[in-house]
């Protein structure tokens, strides 16, 4: 049984639908995307040990099957930059989450890399009770909450057809580069779309996944959040 098996027979184990973060980005480095370095850490001493071994700046996170949408919970802290700062933001975190659920079920504070600014895009994948795993790609930010410039295509997808959904949103020419940005590794999000792919497909029970936002660079990409919900 490899680690992703082992993840979602915990997690139904446990009667859980929501994967933890570090269980998704677990899941998402068995199939070859790439993710910013991350420890979970169970008190304000082992998060700035780890913040000390993954480098400055770090992101911290709680990680809570309890607590979904972390920001709104004040559960995230950003560009923390030495380790003062990371204990306080520990403290603060856990007490953000005790107010906004005081019995929430804390699995400990994610210690992430700060990813360095890219050109956000999103892959998703959503069950449809028609057409089955059906893949998602689009531009961060205001391309999709305001704009809704996406594409679809129906798991398992070809290359050519990852490629053609890169292709299909409204703001491709950002990918191409523009005013200081360099153009963005399309041939890395394609094999981002491919992993996700396959992931899905072998895997029936993943109802949703969002990686949001991936940061795609020159060289590469990035997957700074992960989501996965069993059905």
């Amino acid at each position: 049984m490899n680690k992703t098996d082992k993840i979602i027979c915990q997690a139904q184990r446990e009667g859980r639908k929501a994967l933890l973060e570090p269980e998704a980005k677990t899941i998402c480095e068995e199939y070859g995307i790439a993710i910013n370095n991350f420890m979970v850490a169970k008190s304000a001493e082992e998060a700035a040990k780890a913040a000390e071994k993954i480098g400055y700046p770090v992101v911290l996170k709680i990680v809570s099957q309890d607590i979904i949408h972390k920001s709104d919970a004040g559960g995230v802290k950003v560009n923390i930059k030495n380790k003062e700062e990371v204990k306080a933001a520990y403290n603060t975190i856990l007490e953000n989450a005790h107010k906004y659920k005081s019995d929430a079920r804390i699995a400990g504070i994610l210690v992430q890399e700060m990813a360095p600014q890219g050109t956000e895009v999103i892959v998703g994948a959503i069950k449809d009770p028609q057409f089955g795993q059906t893949l998602m790609f689009g531009l961060g930010g205001i391309f999709v909450e305001i704009l809704k410039d996406v594409t679809f295509k129906v798991a398992p997808i070809t290359e050519a057809e990852a490629a053609e959904m890169i292709v299909g949103v409204r703001a491709y020419p950002l990918l191409n580069g523009y005013r200081n940005t360099p153009a963005s590794d399309v041939k890395a999000i394609v094999n981002v779309l491919m992993s996700i792919s396959k992931l899905v497909i072998d895997h029936p029970e993943i109802k949703e996944l969002d990686l949001n936002p991936i940061m795609a660079y020159e060289k590469g990409t990035k997957t700074v959040d992960a989501r996965i919900i069993l059905e």
